[in-house]
């Protein structure tokens, strides 16, 4: 049993960590084998999923009142989508998607179940779980975005600007980190984190991540 903030994170990546073979999309782009409508959906979906997500922490952090530590977490992430949107206009440019092509896109359900979810978790659970779900699910996220951005670079010839977006989410952030200790730290000492219930919220968010890239899978 997890005994420390920094204990229970460790635990609980480990044990919602994706299966390395579950994910079929990344290890084709990773080769160069993904065409370009893949990278164009990649791009007109995250379009999406950042506004939503922004928005959703947004909340998150306004709901956190009484949870300091936690509202300082979502503040983190909120100023992070907004910087990760300006990088993710480069990457569509660089695809070939104009603005007149992102408004016309219809966006796929599966790709949006995920923000879906995350804006669920914004309305329905406690500030202290959701820190607890969304920190793990960064996890897979950035290993997924490393190996994107590296093989924007040698496959396709992307320039550092067009692949900024996935640098991003890619790089250490260990102002994020210590956040995501001290607000699930603060929740152990208060009572306020039920750990069933974020692991079960972070095995679902998962889930939803894995539908997002299977989804994608459908262009290539």
């Amino acid at each position: 049993m997890a005994h420390t903030a920094a204990e229970l994170l460790d635990t609980t990546v480990a044990e919602l960590a994706p299966d390395p073979g579950a994910n079929r999309l990344v290890p084709l782009i990773a080769r160069g084998a993904a065409g370009p409508a893949v990278l164009q959906a990649l791009a007109l979906e995250q379009r999406w999923v950042i506004d939503a997500d922004r928005r959703a922490f947004l909340h998150l952090e306004q709901r956190a009142a009484e949870e300091p530590e936690a509202a300082a977490y979502f503040r983190l992430l909120a100023g992070g989508e907004e910087l990760a949107r300006g990088h993710l206009a480069a990457f569509a440019a660089a695809c070939g998607v104009d603005e007149a092509r992102s408004r016309a896109h219809r966006p796929r359900p599966g790709c949006q179940a995920y923000p879906a979810y995350v804006s669920w978790l914004a309305l329905n659970a406690s500030p202290t779980d959701a820190v607890l779900a969304i920190t793990v699910n960064f996890s897979a996220w950035g290993g997924y975005c490393a190996t994107i951005g590296a093989a924007l670079r040698t496959h396709y010839g992307f320039t550092a600007e067009a692949c900024a977006f996935f640098d991003f989410f890619a790089r250490p952030a260990p102002d994020l980190d210590e956040s995501a200790t001290a607000a699930v730290g603060a929740g152990l000492a208060t009572g306020r984190l039920d750990t069933h219930l974020a692991h079960t919220y972070g095995g679902l968010l998962q889930s939803y991540e894995a539908l997002f890239w299977d989804t994608l899978l459908q262009t290539a």
